[in-house]
């Protein structure tokens, strides 16, 4: 059963300190040498939307106005910005960054060295990864790998406004331009440009959008240099060898 905002989240700061206790997160217990997860009270997130089946570790930051959804997990030392949601069952890796009204939906999985601009959506199902070469044990099989970050983490940034389609594969070492589009089912493997739409697996750009999420054009029917492209919004913009540039942006 999914749970409304008013029966199944609490807003912190408006439930008083019994209700509160109900809803503690319990401590993890140690195993194999785990660090256990310090109690987490609601009252840490004050004006933030947080279900109570939902996990945050120690050194969470969550800005006002957040909401996270059921069974989402963030680790520790992650960053989300203010009025962001995030979806059911996501998970955020430690040391993430996430900036301000940022959506994502259900079901993502945003692992270490992801930096994720404001304005952002990313949609169901995506999922972020950072390791090109990755195996599970040392050559010998003998020993699992650490799963910290090492000198193989590769970062990955998704710059301001751009949007992500649902069951995305992003890959690492790379950056998806501000205001950037990509299809639903692609597979990003190389930077992807400001206003860019790009669908496929590999994805690759088959147009440009303007801000409001409308294209304004498709790369078979242009010519590499257009002075001016305007969008029914009212925003224009100029192309130059695949790159957009805004003649007239909001203040």
């Amino acid at each position: 059963m999914r749970f409304g905002f008013e029966s199944g989240l609490r807003r912190c700061g408006e439930v008083d300190q019994d209700a509160v206790d109900q809803v503690r997160l319990k401590p993890c217990r140690n195993i194999s040498g785990l660090t256990p997860l310090k109690e987490t009270t609601l009252s840490h997130y004050p004006n933030v939307r947080i279900h109570p089946t939902a996990i945050l570790e120690d050194g969470v930051s969550i800005g006002p106005g957040s909401s996270v959804w059921d069974s989402v997990h963030i680790r520790h030392g992650a960053t989300i910005g203010n009025d962001c949601i995030i979806g059911e069952k996501t998970y955020i890796a430690y040391d993430v960054k996430i900036g301000h009204r940022v959506k994502i939906n259900a079901m993502v999985y945003i692992c270490a060295a992801v930096t994720i601009e404001d304005g952002v959506m990313i949609s169901a199902g995506t999922t972020f990864t950072n390791d090109r070469f990755p195996r599970a044990t040392t050559p010998d099989l003998k020993h699992l790998r650490p799963s910290d970050p090492d000198e193989h983490t590769l970062p990955t940034l998704v710059r301001e406004g751009a949007t992500i389609g649902a069951q995305c594969t992003i890959g690492n070492g790379l950056s998806i331009g501000r205001f950037a589009m990509i299809g639903m089912g692609s597979l990003v493997t190389k930077n992807i440009g400001d206003f860019h739409l790009a669908i496929g697996a590999p994805a690759r750009t088959i147009g440009y959008v303007c801000r409001c999420g409308e294209p304004i054009g498709r790369v078979a029917d242009m010519e590499p240099i257009i002075p001016s492209l305007s969008c029914k919004c009212g925003l224009t913009y100029a192309l130059n060898n695949g790159v957009i540039t805004e003649l007239n942006p909001p203040s």
